[in-house]
């Protein structure tokens, strides 16, 4: 029998009591909350962060009737209510310190209102919430709870200013460090956000945080299994290639079970059609900018090697980039290696919608012309399906002939090899097409792979100072590079592309068949 989607629903009351498909996470807080007391977990936007913490709060309030055949029924002690105090920083943009302030007091004063406790320190954000715990415990005789959801939202919000970003840190975390201080009084404390802020520059005061962020255990805390698909959204799946649904948004990572976005599957069920609903919903233009200005080579985003401490941590004005795409979503585990006293992780693209649309994105950037860029893609497409590579020459010339005069003249990037490169990989990515990026023969490594209608192509990029020398299409026919490819019983074509710092273009563009 169908059910309602809960599309943008983030309380788990309504969930319930409106009769939509829910995934139960219950164990995960059951087990949470036997096991220990402070938790702090990092999810990208739009995966359940919230709806989670909406249904911790309802377990310790003891609304029992909402629980009925979930796994927290018969596992949860209903004879005892906590009082909670639930914090979001989800609606709104903060825009510096003093509007931080009045957020958050106003938060306080909403808690304090639904929990019928007085405060006589309304005005100061710190001594406000400890005198609020303090009164909440003694009220009740119960400890609290404590649960505070995105975090980091204002820090990220206004991430572009350091300035301001920081003078936020600093009143987030004179507010975060209460909870440490009022130990004796809390019950249970959980933290969520899309980022993990160095414990020094925010949590010095709260180092008793455990993070859950990456502990195989909670994988799939947030997000759809493969077997929730099966067994509480079958009745969505008729007429949908279950394939594509896997390849486009299955994928995300937390060293444990692959798990799905809520999000877009939600959307997918609703509509029946494969679009980029999770990346739409708010991709950063700070991001971009970040990957522009750090010179990205777009096609190492397939395969990234990086150790725990790189990706598990940023701060203000300093942001590996590594970490800001694993943090955000953008990247994800493809495999760990544990090595004596830390571990070494491989990030890869998710799935095919981030791989496409975040492509798309750096397309526009790279070239200064989005329209352009478009119109582009679809020609690509349609001359691969045709076979015509004269006109992917002269496609592929076109891509650079249309980058504005003043992109050069007001950016340094292509100064860099990698650009000319980066911009030929990420209209192929952009596609959605099956590329495999520095791939291993025994004679060496593949500069790009493309498997596309029964046809393999591989690519060899050079970059020349004028004149073509012939050396991209030499190597490929050299390192027998379509030897690994035979077994496909499909049509190989060596492509060696030979680009020239000087004209700002292809200068060499030699296919051959075999």
């Amino acid at each position: 029998m169908r059910k309602r989607l809960p599309i943008g629903i983030q309380t788990f009351q309504k969930i319930r009591e409106d009769d939509c498909y829910y995934v139960d996470k219950t164990r995960f807080a059951v087990e949470l909350v036997r096991q220990g007391q402070y938790y702090f977990l990092s999810r990208p936007r739009r995966f359940g962060k919230s709806l989670f913490l909406d249904t911790l709060k309802e377990l310790f309030e003891g609304n029992r009737d909402l629980f009925s055949g979930l796994y927290a029924e018969n596992n949860w002690d209903w004879s005892v209510c906590y009082p909670v105090i639930h914090i979001s920083f989800g609606g709104g943009v903060i825009r510096d310190r003093d509007d931080l302030k009045r957020t958050i007091l106003s938060m306080l004063r909403f808690n304090r209102e639904r929990l019928g406790i007085q405060c006589t320190e309304t005005d100061h954000v710190s001594r406000c919430f400890v005198e609020m715990i303090r009164n909440a415990h003694h009220n009740t005789g119960r400890r609290v709870v404590v649960l505070v959801d995105e975090y980091d939202k204002p820090i990220l919000d206004r991430i572009e200013d350091e300035a301001v970003a920081l003078e936020i840190r600093e009143g987030l975390k004179d507010f975060y460090s209460v909870i440490k201080d009022a130990d004796a009084h809390i019950k249970f404390a959980f933290l969520t956000g899309v980022s993990k802020f160095s414990k020094v520059s925010l949590f010095s005061g709260l180092n008793n945080l455990q993070d859950i962020t990456l502990d195989h255990r909670y994988s799939a805390i947030c997000g759809y299994m493969e077997e929730d698909l099966d067994h509480v959204f079958s009745p969505e799946l008729e007429g949908l290639d279950r394939q594509q649904i896997r390849l486009w948004y299955n994928g995300y990572n937390w060293t444990g079970e692959t798990v799905y976005n809520p999000f877009d599957l939600l959307l997918l069920f609703s509509t029946r059609q494969f679009r980029s609903y999770w990346f739409e919903t708010g991709t950063p233009s700070f991001l971009i900018q970040l990957l522009l200005e750090r010179r990205q080579f777009t096609p190492d985003l397939e395969r990234i090697v990086a150790p725990e401490t790189l990706i598990s941590t940023f701060d203000v004005g300093n942001i590996p980039v590594e970490a800001l795409l694993f943090q955000t979503g953008y990247l994800t585990i493809a495999s760990m290696e544990d090595i004596p006293g830390f571990s070494q992780f491989i990030l890869r693209y998710p799935n095919l919608e981030v791989r496409t649309a975040l492509n798309r994105e750096m397309l526009a950037a790279l070239t200064g012309d989005a329209i352009q860029s478009g119109v582009h893609l679809g020609k690509l497409y349609r001359l691969l399906s045709a076979g015509d590579f004269n006109g992917l020459r002269s496609l592929f010339h076109a891509f650079y002939a249309s980058i504005p005069h003043q992109w050069y003249t007001n950016n340094s990037i292509d100064q860099y090899e990698g650009f000319y490169v980066s911009v030929f990989y990420s209209y192929f990515a952009a596609l959605g097409l099956d590329i495999r990026t520095e791939e291993s023969t025994n004679h060496g490594r593949i500069d790009m792979a493309v498997l596309f209608n029964r046809q393999v192509y591989l690519v060899e990029f050079k970059v020349v100072e004028e004149e073509p020398e012939g050396k991209a299409i030499a190597q490929l026919r050299n390192k027998s590079y379509a030897e690994k490819y035979r077994s496909h019983g499909w049509p190989i074509h060596l492509i060696g592309v030979e680009f020239s710092t000087t004209e700002r273009n292809i200068v060499g563009f030699e296919v051959e068949t075999v």
